[in-house]
């Protein structure tokens, strides 16, 4: 998600200064969400891959032991 927001940033010609102005947060946040470190507030994540138009689909994982 991390090098896709980064793409999408960088194609719309800002840079994670604008980036961080534009979704209230640290540029440290941007530059964490990029590279994908964890521990990244997963509201920060999705708030950035917002900005740039990139949508998200969660889907709840296909389990084999799930309860009958």
């Amino acid at each position: 998600m991390g090098a896709q927001a980064k793409l999408a940033r960088t194609r719309a010609g800002e840079g994670q200064s604008a980036a961080a102005a534009r979704l209230g947060v640290h540029v440290q946040t941007i530059a964490r969400i990029e590279s994908g470190e964890p521990g990244v507030a997963i509201g920060h994540v999705l708030g950035m891959l917002a900005l740039y138009g990139i949508a998200t689909k969660l889907q709840v994982a296909d389990d084999d032991q799930s309860a009958s």
